[in-house]
C-alpha cells in the first residue's frame, strides 16, 4: 500500500492516508496495515466493520441518510401533489424546493458553528419560541371568542401578526413556532444538564429550572398540537436518559406526563377531535373499523389503510397511486407514508424505515463518541426527537398509534418542519466532525483552505492532544 505525506492535502474531509490507530506495533511508521475491506476471509460483515471503523463514518452516514430522505421527500411530495386542484402540478413541489434550499443554508450554517455558540443562543432561542407559541395560543383563543357559534373560526390578528391554527404569520413570513421550539428546547435542556454535571443525580438539581420550564412549554404547545407535545416529551426522556438521571425521576416524569396528556385530551374546546381520534384508533385496533367510519378521522385512517393494501410488495408505480386523487386527506403531509406504500410498496416502505434506522444509529453513535457533554446531550435529544416523530407519524398511518398530525421528518410537505429538521441535521453533522478520531483525521490531512472556508473549519483536537502540534 502506497502512502502519501501528511502534508499533501485533498479537497474532501476524508481520513488520513496513514492512520496511526491502524498501524501495527512492529510496522514502520510509513506503512499501514492491510485494510479490512481487502480481507478475503472477512466477508460482508468484516467489510461493514471496516467502513464503520473509519474516522469519518458518522459524518458520511449522516450526510447520505439525510440527503436520501430529503430526495425521497421531494419526489413523493411532487407525486402526491401533481394533481393540484388549481391546475399547477408544480406549485407544491416548488414551495418544498424553496424550503429545502433555505434548509440547506441552515444546515450549512449549523454544521459550521462551535458548541459554545449554541450554548450562548439556546436561552434566547427558547424564549423566542415561548413568545411565538404564546402568540399562536392567544390569537387562537381570540379567534374562537370572536366567531359566532356554529360558524368556522376566522383568524384573529394583532397588527401584522396573524395566527392560523398552528401557523404564525408575521407580515409575509409564515412559520410554525412549535417546530422551532423542538430545536431550541434540545439546545437549552442540554446546556442546563451539562452545566449541572454529576449533580444531575440529585432530584432538586434536576427539578430546577428544567421541570417548570419544560412543563410550561409542553402545555403551551399541547394546547394546539398534542402530537408535537408528545414528541417534546419523548425528547425530554431521551436527554434525561443520556444525562444519567435516576430511574425514580423517570417514574415521576412519566406519571406527570400521562396526567398532562389526559388533561389536554379532555380539555374543553379541544376534546372533540382528540376524543374522536382516540375512538377511531381504538376501533381500528380492537374493533372492525366500522363503528366510527362516519367521521373525518375514520375516513382518513381508512383511506390510508387502503393505500397501504393497494401497494403490495413493489407498489403500483411512482406517480400511479389512486388514493391521492382526492380520496386520501393530507396525502402530501401527514399521510405521505401511505402514498409511499401505495406507489413503492413494501420495498419502498422498508427503504424509508432502514434510512430512519441508520439515522438513529448514527445519531446515537455520535452521542456515544463525542467528548463534550453538551454535544452528547444535544445529539441524544435531536436523535430522539427525529426518530420518535417518525415513529408517531408512521404509527398513525398504520393505525398502530392514534393520528396526531405530525409530519414525517425530511419527507412530508411543510416548510418549517423541513427547515428546522435540516438545521438539526447540520448540528449533528458538526458534532460528527468533532468525534476524537474524526478530528484527528481531519487535522492529519486537512482540506484546502478554500474548502474549509466554503464548507466548514477544522474542529478542535481532543483535549489530550491540544498541547501537541498537529501533523501537516
Amino acid at each position: 500500500m502506497t502512502t502519501t505525506s501528511s502534508g499533501n492535502r485533498g479537497d474532501s474531509p476524508g481520513p488520513p492516508a496513514v492512520d496511526p490507530v491502524l498501524r501495527s506495533p512492529g510496522r514502520p511508521a510509513g506503512v499501514a496495515t492491510p485494510s479490512p475491506l481487502k480481507s478475503p476471509a472477512g466477508g460482508p460483515l468484516a467489510a461493514l466493520r471496516g467502513i464503520l471503523a473509519r474516522p469519518l463514518a458518522s459524518y458520511y452516514l449522516l450526510l447520505a441518510t439525510v440527503g436520501l430522505l430529503v430526495l425521497i421527500g421531494l419526489t413523493m411530495v411532487f407525486s402526491a401533489t401533481s394533481l393540484d386542484a388549481n391546475g399547477n402540478p408544480y406549485s407544491s413541489v416548488k414551495r418544498q424546493l424553496v424550503s429545502a434550499g433555505v434548509g440547506l443554508v441552515a444546515f450549512w450554517i449549523c454544521q459550521r458553528l462551535p458548541s459554545q455558540t449554541y450554548r450562548r443562543i439556546s436561552r434566547v432561542a427558547l424564549i423566542s419560541s415561548f413568545v411565538m407559541i404564546t402568540m399562536v395560543d392567544v390569537l387562537g383563543m381570540l379567534s374562537v371568542m370572536q366567531t359566532p357559534e356554529g360558524m368556522k373560526p376566522k383568524a384573529a390578528s394583532i397588527g401584522p401578526i396573524t395566527a392560523d391554527q398552528l401557523w404564525l404569520h408575521i407580515g409575509p413570513v409564515q412559520l410554525q413556532p412549535s417546530e422551532l421550539a423542538k430545536l431550541a428546547f434540545a439546545l437549552w435542556a442540554a446546556d442546563i444538564l451539562a452545566r449541572k454535571g454529576p449533580a444531575i443525580a440529585e432530584w432538586r438539581e434536576v427539578a430546577v429550572p428544567l421541570f417548570p420550564v419544560s412543563g410550561l412549554l409542553f402545555l403551551l404547545v399541547g394546547y394546539h398540537d398534542l402530537g408535537t407535545m408528545l414528541c417534546l416529551l419523548a425528547m425530554f426522556i431521551g436527554i434525561l436518559w443520556a444525562a444519567g438521571a435516576r430511574l425514580r425521576v423517570f417514574g415521576a416524569m412519566i406519571g406527570v406526563g400521562l396526567a398532562g396528556v389526559m388533561a389536554l385530551v379532555f380539555m374543553p374546546g379541544k376534546n372533540v377531535y382528540r376524543m374522536e381520534r382516540l375512538a377511531v384508533w381504538l376501533d381500528f385496533l380492537f374493533g372492525d373499523g366500522r363503528a366510527t367510519n362516519s367521521s373525518d378521522e375514520a375516513y382518513q385512517a381508512a383511506q390510508g389503510l387502503t393505500a397501504l393494501g393497494n401497494g403490495g410488495w413493489f407498489g403500483v408505480g411512482l406517480g400511479e397511486g389512486r388514493q391521492k386523487w382526492g380520496y386520501l386527506p393530507n396525502g402530501h403531509n401527514d399521510f405521505i407514508f401511505a402514498v409511499i406504500a401505495e406507489e413503492l410498496g413494501v420495498v419502498g416502505c422498508l427503504v424509508v424505515l432502514v434510512l430512519f434506522g441508520v439515522l438513529a444509529y448514527t445519531g446515537l453513535r455520535i452521542a456515544r463518541r463525542v467528548n463534550d457533554p453538551f454535544q452528547r446531550l444535544v445529539a441524544a435529544a435531536v436523535t430522539t426527537w427525529l426518530i420518535s416523530q417518525a415513529m408517531i407519524n408512521i404509527g398513525g398511518v398504520t393505525t398502530l398509534l392514534p393520528i396526531t398530525g405530525l409530519p414525517l421528518p425530511f419527507i412530508s410537505d411543510g416548510g418549517s418542519a423541513l427547515l428546522v429538521g435540516l438545521a438539526a441535521a447540520g448540528v449533528l453533522t458538526g458534532f460528527a466532525r468533532s468525534e476524537p478520531d474524526a478530528a484527528k483525521a481531519l487535522h492529519a490531512r486537512p482540506p484546502r483552505k478554500w474548502v474549509r472556508l466554503l464548507w466548514a473549519p477544522l474542529p478542535p483536537l481532543p483535549a489530550a492532544r491540544k498541547g501537541r502540534k498537529p501533523s501537516g
